[in-house]
């Protein structure tokens, strides 16, 4: 690995996070595309002008303020995340060039030969089930054939989580929720999760990976982590998947993904924590790094500010 082009890295959460983690190796060049996948033309000319050894796909749309945003703009979404997304591997595929597809899990949920509880995840090989978002729906044109390119790597990111409280991150996102259900699921801890993708990418690993931390963890057990971490006078409720539904245009997704290829290739010297754990030390780096933005002890922003219980 010598020079990186990074499609989602100029504007994108994941493609920013992986400059930064790229940016602490000098031997390694790292460009931010700057043209739009879904233009073909200018995709080809900038691999062409940059040749890169290695590209890092995690342009998408994912919708604002979530996935119900696509709901009501399919065509953005699919001139992104299908015909985009297929332009870079496909321009990829011809010249050599090794891509890492930073996609989502987010196209299964719990069925009869995968019953919530049963630790039964879903593994590379499962054909996606949940069709319940667009956003979903375009993920799962997505995968199959994507898993035609020779050079592609495809990581199946789900419910991602960072040690801050970024708009993106799934625990900002449930913590300004008035009601949240309860459903154990399988997530990447990304501080954790992505510098495993740079090993994966760098040792030319290709296919479709369950891209989590092992095993699954619920919304309760997070916001606990969260009371007990960052906040103790917050307080939350929970409703149901019928209650959600009323108040949501698309459903969700809620699964548990095999994790077992993921470790057994995974390069020497990386480690994935249990989900668990790896939530537990998230929350122990987000409480430092709110403490020195100034937000810990006591000066969080307004919208994260629950209102004593009555």
């Amino acid at each position: 690995m010598t020079s990186v082009l990074i499609y989602g890295g100029k504007t994108g959460w994941i493609g920013g996070l992986m400059a930064e983690l790229l940016a602490k190796n000098p031997d390694i060049k790292v460009h931010l595309a700057e043209s739009r996948i879904q233009n073909r033309e200018s995709t080809a000319k900038e691999l062409d002008d940059l040749k890169p050894s290695h590209v890092l796909m995690s342009a998408g749309i994912t919708g604002r303020p979530n996935i119900d945003w696509c709901e009501d703009h399919k065509p953005e979404t699919i001139r992104t995340n299908v015909i985009g997304t297929l332009n870079v591997a496909d321009l990829c595929n011809e010249r050599g060039i090794h891509v890492t597809v930073y996609a989502t899990g987010c196209i299964f949920k719990y069925d009869e030969k995968h019953p919530l509880g049963s630790g039964i995840g879903f593994t590379e090989e499962d054909a996606p089930n949940f069709d319940g978002s667009f956003y979903s729906q375009t993920k799962g044109y997505m995968e199959p054939m994507l898993k035609c390119y020779p050079n592609c790597l495809i990581l199946r990111v789900r419910m991602p989580v960072s040690d801050d409280l970024i708009h993106r991150n799934f625990v900002t996102k449930i913590v300004k929720y008035e009601r949240v259900i309860n459903i154990p699921n399988s997530m990447t801890i990304l501080q954790e999760m992505l510098p495993a993708s740079l090993a994966m990418a760098k040792a030319g690993l290709t296919g479709v990976y369950n891209f989590t931390n092992p095993g699954v963890i619920s919304h309760n057990e997070v916001l606990d982590l969260y009371t007990k971490y960052i906040d103790p006078t917050y307080h939350y409720a929970n409703f149901t998947v019928e209650e959600q539904a009323k108040v949501i245009k698309a459903d969700r997704s809620n699964n548990e993904l095999d994790t077992t290829k993921l470790l057994r290739d995974m390069p020497e010297g990386i480690k994935i924590l249990p989900i668990k754990e790896a939530f537990e030390q998230c929350f122990i780096r987000m409480k430092v790094n709110l403490t020195e933005m100034g937000w810990l002890p006591n000066n969080m922003p307004a919208e994260f500010v629950r209102a004593p219980k009555p």
